[in-house]
């Protein structure tokens, strides 16, 4: 039998006022490779993913997505230096430890989508 091979896979995110998660997610770093259609595709790094321009509240407040990253501590200080929570309302909580070994925070974008941004200990 022949071997699969999968390459990457993608989240569609949704987003509420599409204009503004976009410049969210610019803010945030993310660099926006395309926007066609109402799929915008964003990607920091090898990581990405597809924002798009479709909302429903209890979808949206109920996705969540995880940012593995090197340097959480350099991760949380750039987004609270970022200005992204006083321009679009949003919130980040503190650094913790899981007991799953993991530090980790949540930081929420404009449309209640819910990113969790981790270090593997």
């Amino acid at each position: 039998m022949e071997e699969l091979e999968s390459i990457e896979i993608k989240a569609f995110v949704p987003s509420k006022d599409f204009r503004l998660s976009k410049e969210f997610y610019i803010d945030l770093g993310f660099r926006m490779a395309s926007d066609e259609g109402g799929i915008a595709y964003f990607h920091h790094n090898h990581c990405s993913f597809l924002l798009q321009d479709f909302y429903e509240q209890e979808h949206a407040e109920n996705f969540m997505m995880l940012l593995l990253v090197k340097d959480i501590v350099k991760w949380h200080q750039h987004i609270i230096s970022s200005g992204v929570i006083e321009k679009y309302g949003t919130s980040v909580s503190d650094i913790s430890a899981q007991p799953w070994g993991m530090l980790d925070f949540y930081l929420a974008d404009p449309s209640g989508v819910l990113w969790r941004f981790g270090q593997n200990l």
